[in-house]
């Protein structure tokens, strides 16, 4: 009996300010992300990006909010692609308001790293024109011009 590996893995979660609903969403992806053979890298980049997400969603978005609202975390992973948005009820941002973080002036200051490594490791970043819903796009690595110089 040959095992075949899952053609596509997708959700749609309500994530409150609580760490272990937090956790509970990143390791699902992840264990999705496994499932669709995705390897140690892509798998690497993908939780990071959705872990800073998070954060900035629930740290930022929601800040005025009480930590039992909700953000929307909606995902969906096929062997070629992961693509994952999330909505926070908060009252949005301007991105292009956010301050370089590897400019000299803002190196002690803490904000505009998440979305630095967002934009890093995901293939494609878009934000709502109201800026409270972020859509993440990742390429699955082309392995074949690895296994070529094998």
């Amino acid at each position: 009996m040959t095992h075949q590996t899952p053609k596509s893995d997708s959700a749609t979660l309500d994530v409150a300010n609580d760490r272990a609903q937090i956790d509970r969403a990143i390791e699902g992806v992840g264990a999705s992300l496994e499932r669709l053979a995705y390897d140690k890298a892509s798998r690497f980049a993908v939780k990071l990006s959705l872990q800073e997400a998070l954060a900035n969603a629930l740290n930022h978005g929601h800040k005025d909010l009480p930590p039992s609202v909700p953000i929307r975390l909606e995902y969906q992973i096929t062997p070629d692609e992961v693509r994952i948005s999330i909505e926070d009820k908060g009252p949005g941002f301007d991105p292009a308001t956010v301050p370089d973080p590897t400019l000299d002036e803002n190196l002690e200051r803490p904000c505009g790293r998440g979305i630095m490594l967002i934009r890093a490791y995901m293939t494609e970043v878009t934000f709502s024109k109201g800026g409270n819903r972020l859509s993440m796009r990742y390429l699955r690595p082309d392995d074949k011009s690895v296994a070529a110089t094998a």
